[in-house]
């Protein structure tokens, strides 16, 4: 079956029909003889008898040219339709390539770069497909996208290959097989072929069940090198001081995913705009076969909103993959936070708050409680409030009145606890020491599902974290001034760091978000519309309970802006650091091992009608000429 893509089947007829008539009325019209004079008629007399013998001749001539001239109209006017098969014969093959465009396909150990073999290796496809296949091209990536209809035109495949660039996420090889596998059902001879280097997930049982079931073959054509060299920034994190906020602590991993070990230059750059910033530290280090690194850098000033970090290898040589050799991060804002103390005379804790010049306290005694105004935090002492504000708060000794309810259940009284067991891993904890604080007593407490327990003596919590009511809390169970905490320098720290956890949180602050994943951004209030600026690009995103929910596939410094005030530069980084290893697999999730050279197909000269028809036309116009001008037609 045909399908016109050029002018419609009625334009076509209404073409042949006025070309082929006006060609009709110019043969009608009938040779206008040149008279000439002549002595003697006699003498033409034999001359016009042959021509009396030839007229049946000549008139079957003039129909033969007649029906000649039609059929050229005809060929053309049909070619003017471009005319092409709605679909294959039966014996076709319908192809569904899925090119893997992650991370690693943007290394450059083979000529030309990983994406450029893929790009050759689907024209060796289209190359051997025959004159009924069909073909889709995708790229396989955090989504998979195709990149042009499903056909079996070369020109539209390679059009679509000019689509391909690989992106700073991981691929989703569930999500493109699920999708090649949506398209091959139903199509004759489906085949789905994996350009990849392999180093993919694998899809999942389920996935894996529907290809089974489905039949459909699935190939790997494998692109890549098993040696490769290549150092990359797998994790990049940063922080503001609690009691210093002009000073920032930095967490840097490196990962040297190679066979031999690397020396390489690491330099942070701050407040970076449009590629550069202010170089803040550079220093060596060497990265063994295999090794991943850790690097605290302690005190870095000089930046006030964007830290960059940038690794190259000592030697001046470049790795074979540029996009994890830099990370982006972004401090947090520095605004002053509201906290209100509710307690009697406490001068050590009055003391621990004023080391940190970016919080307005407010102290009230319990009397006084609830006092106007709002604020980001609360700390009660000795007190539980029947109703407690709505703000996150902190809790020390909270032994609640009869019949008011607190944040834990008190069950008794614990007599000299010690920290027995610390999470030295959790935020709070940071650069503290509680090991041997010395407590007097402690309230013997039940904590809830979900609550976390950060210090504990044997007998019970001493230290808990948790969310009610929808606002976070931490719980000292033990009154500090019945310790000797409040004389040593985790006191502070220990404020601080809660104080400062609950500010960021409802500021939503993120150091950085990673490409491939949803984003979720505060935004103001008012705000009704949000555009993100990614990679030269602008885009609407959406905002869906007070957030903007936006992605990205490319890693760096984003601006995202919205109708209202907000204009909010977010750092984003490389997912997930997989991507850095870069030796090809030797076989892949699903596929296998890599497929054999594409089958070339013995099928028929492969052209489009309109062609074949303008040729056909133009050799018979070529013919009649020549029989013309010889004069065995006249």
């Amino acid at each position: 079956m045909l399908e016109w893509t050029g002018l419609s089947l009625g334009q076509v007829l209404a073409t042949l029909g006025a070309f082929g008539a006006a060609v009709f009325v110019l043969y009608l019209l009938k040779l206008r003889r040149r008279p000439v004079e002549v002595p003697f008629v006699r003498l033409w007399h034999d001359v016009l008898a042959e021509q009396r013998t030839t007229r049946l001749f000549s008139s079957l001539k003039r129909i033969l040219s007649l029906l000649l001239a039609l059929s050229i109209v005809a060929m053309l006017a049909i070619a003017l339709g471009d005319p092409r098969w709605i679909a294959g014969r039966d014996d076709g093959r319908t192809l569904v390539v899925l090119v893997d465009t992650s991370a690693s396909m943007g290394a450059t150990d083979v000529e030309g770069g990983r994406i450029e073999a893929a790009r050759q290796a689907v024209r060796r496809r289209i190359a051997a497909m025959g004159a009924d296949d069909r073909m889709i091209v995708a790229s396989m990536g955090a989504s998979t996208v195709p990149l042009g209809p499903i056909d079996g035109d070369p020109e539209v495949l390679e059009e679509a290959l000019d689509r391909l660039e690989a992106r700073d996420v991981a691929a989703d090889l569930a999500r493109g097989l699920g999708w090649a596998l949506d398209v091959a059902r139903g199509a004759p001879s489906a085949e789905i072929v994996i350009v990849s280097d392999g180093r993919l997930d694998a899809p999942g049982e389920l996935v894996e069940a529907r290809a089974r079931e489905s039949g459909v073959p699935v190939r790997w054509d494998r692109v890549g090198e098993t040696e490769t060299r290549n150092v990359a920034i797998t994790a990049f994190a940063v922080r503001r001081y609690p009691i210093d906020k002009s000073r920032a602590q930095v967490l840097i991993e490196l990962w040297n995913p190679g066979a031999n070990a690397e020396e390489i230059e690491l330099t942070l750059l701050g407040d970076s705009h449009e590629g550069e910033g202010v170089p803040l530290d550079v220093t060596t280090m060497r990265l063994g076969a295999g090794e991943r690194a850790t690097r605290l850098f302690e005190n870095v000033t000089g930046a006030d909103r964007t830290l960059e970090a940038r690794i190259r290898l000592a030697d001046g040589t470049q790795d074979d993959l540029a996009a994890d050799d830099r990370a982006y991060a972004r401090l947090p804002e520095r605004r002053r936070a509201r906290v209100l103390v509710v307690a009697e005379d406490d001068i050590y804790l009055e003391a621990a708050l004023l080391l940190d010049e970016y919080l307005a306290v407010t102290h009230v005694t319990p009397a006084q409680f609830p006092p106007e105004g709002e604020f980001d935090v609360v700390i009660y002492e000795s007190f539980v409030p029947p109703q407690p504000l709505d703000a996150p708060s902190i809790w020390l000794h909270p032994q609640p009145a009869a019949g008011v309810q607190g944040p834990l259940v008190v069950e008794g009284t614990i007599e000299r606890p010690f920290f027995d067991r610390l999470e030295r891993d959790h935020p709070l904890l940071a650069f503290t020491s509680l090991r041997d604080v010395n407590i007097a007593e402690a309230l013997q407490v039940r904590v809830e599902p979900g609550d976390v327990v950060v210090g504990a003596d044997a007998r019970g919590p001493l230290l808990v974290t948790g969310t009610r009511n929808g606002r976070g809390f931490v719980a000292l169970t033990f009154d500090p001034r019945r310790s000797d905490l409040p004389l040593r320098v985790a006191w502070p720290l220990l404020l601080l760091h809660a104080i400062d956890s609950f500010v960021e949180e409802a500021s939503g602050h993120f150091s950085s978000y990673r490409t491939g994943e949803p984003w979720y951004v505060p935004v103001s209030p008012s705000a009704t519309r949000a555009t993100l600026i990614d990679d030269g690009s602008e885009r609407p995103v959406p905002i869906v309970d007070g957030r903007a929910v936006a992605t990205s596939e490319r890693a760096g410094f984003h601006l995202l802006l919205t109708d209202g005030p907000d204009a909010e530069h977010l750092a984003v980084n490389l997912g997930p650091s997989g991507e850095a290893e870069l030796a090809v697999a030797a076989t892949m999730p699903i596929a296998g091992e890599p497929s054999d050279a594409p089958t070339i197909v013995d099928a028929p000269v492969r052209g489009e009608p309109w062609a074949w028809l303008v040729l056909i036309a133009f050799g018979v116009l070529a013919i009649e000429w020549v029989t013309f001008h010889r004069r065995w037609t006249v």
